[in-house]
């Protein structure tokens, strides 16, 4: 019998089992019960019993006297044990055979599994794809309907139209005064610049005017001195006459 017990760590650890035997005893003993066809440590192995049935029949086959009764009768024995033998082991056999049957198709199973999540990856690898296309998509149209909402905002075409034209008249009449003021003061500086060429000469003119009047006075002053000068002289030689 295998004794449990139970060991409880102070910090709340995973509890521990302990048993009475070790893996490495339990695997000895359940090996050693599947060759002797025993599923407890009690009685007699039914190998053992086959064999001690198998060398009695041997040994009374191996005697010289009249035993033919008793050879049969452990012949019998013998094959009756042997087919008592013989049923564990074609069970063991059919258990054998289930398990191969249930390991190829838990083995199928795997495949199965593996195949349907390989599936399952690339289905969501492709509904991601088509979820970020959704998003742009759905992006798209949301731009579309601002735009739409702001076209909607808008006056009509006709009246946007009527207001291009009269704004396009406007520049064009713009630009008309543009170039009558443009030409306007283009003549205004030739017109300036002609009155400061008029006053330049007129300035000049006047200049040489009062060069020519001043030279005419400083002549008038010296002649009206050398007069004056010329008349003393003629009074005091008429003195000294």
């Amino acid at each position: 019998m295998l004794g449990k017990g139970r060991k409880v760590s102070g910090r709340g650890e995973a509890v521990a089992a302990n048993y009475a035997f070790g893996p490495a005893e339990d695997d000895i003993i359940i090996k050693h019960r599947l060759l002797t066809r025993t599923t407890t440590t009690r009685g007699e192995p039914p190998l053992k019993k086959l064999q001690k049935k198998f060398t009695s029949f041997v040994l009374e086959v191996e005697k010289d006297g009249d035993n033919y009764t008793d050879c049969e009768k452990l012949g019998k024995a013998f094959l009756q044990e042997l087919t008592t033998f013989e049923i564990p082991l074609l069970k063991s056999k059919a258990i054998v055979d289930a398990n191969l049957r249930e390991k190829e198709n838990f083995n199928e199973l795997k495949d199965e599994i593996n195949r349907q999540i390989l599936q399952a990856q690339d289905d969501i690898e492709y509904l991601k794809k088509q979820l970020e296309e959704s998003k742009i998509e759905r992006r798209h149209k949301e731009e579309c309907e601002s735009i739409r909402k702001l076209n909607a905002l808008q006056p009509p075409r006709s009246e946007t139209q009527k207001i291009i034209t009269d704004l396009e008249k406007e520049i064009a009449a713009l630009d008309a005064e543009n170039t009558a003021g443009s030409r306007m003061l283009e003549l205004r500086k030739k017109q300036f610049a002609l009155l400061l060429h008029v006053v330049d000469e007129l300035q000049n003119t006047i200049e040489e005017e009062q060069k020519n009047l001043m030279e005419e006075m400083r002549i008038a002053t010296e002649e009206q001195k050398n007069g004056i000068e010329d008349a003393s002289g003629g009074s005091e030689a008429m003195a000294v006459d």
